[in-house]
């Protein structure tokens, strides 16, 4: 059966969307092959034609969800978001409710740091990338001063993100994730001299 021009181009991307999404609801370890496929609406034995490993579209489905979380907030900031208007918009009820089209390091950090060395430095240069962009919203003087506080910044609000899915208690959640905010823009204040 011939299939049209990009077919297969489209049919791995698919399949990387699908990866994306699985790993962030359930786990990297949790999102096994089969799984993957099944909700690309493949069969498993469609698999190799794209990806050598999992360890490989584990790669490129953490790269695609950092692209699009960057993509996002490079949006926001041509739509004149400012700096507590992106923390808002990543410590609220929906990107709470929403792990599987949300932030990568919030559902995975810790499974990340346990993947091979080239998937962690995958990961590093998109993190990298989200950091400058965010730190763009500081307005220190100094490009280096602005990367540290937005990579602290980041880091509490993924741990808050984090903190607030672990509760049961929605009152909670709401408590963290305010007091979340609260500290990333204490953190975000310019420093004085």
């Amino acid at each position: 059966m011939r299939f049209e021009k990009g077919h297969k181009a489209a049919t791995r991307r698919h399949i990387i969307d699908a990866a994306s999404k699985r790993m962030r609801r359930n786990g990297i370890s949790a999102a096994g092959i089969a799984g993957i496929m099944d909700e690309a609406g493949l069969t498993k034995g469609a698999f190799s034609p794209h990806f050598e490993s999992k360890d490989a579209l584990v790669r490129e489905a953490l790269a695609s969800a950092l692209d699009d979380q960057q993509h996002r907030l490079e949006e926001d900031q041509r739509r004149g978001l400012d700096l507590e208007g992106a923390i808002r918009r990543y410590l609220n009820r929906a990107h709470l409710e929403d792990p599987t089209g949300g932030c990568p390091s919030a559902a995975l950090l810790p499974e990340i740091a346990r993947q091979p060395p080239s998937t962690r430095k995958d990961y590093e240069k998109g993190l990298r990338s989200y950091v400058a962009t965010l730190a763009t919203l500081l307005s220190d003087a100094d490009a280096a001063a602005s990367r540290r506080r937005a990579t602290a910044i980041f880091g509490l609000m993924v741990g808050t993100l984090q903190f607030a899915r672990a509760v049961p208690n929605a009152a909670q959640a709401e408590q963290i994730l305010e007091g979340g905010v609260e500290a990333a823009l204490h953190l975000a204040r310019v420093p004085s001299p």
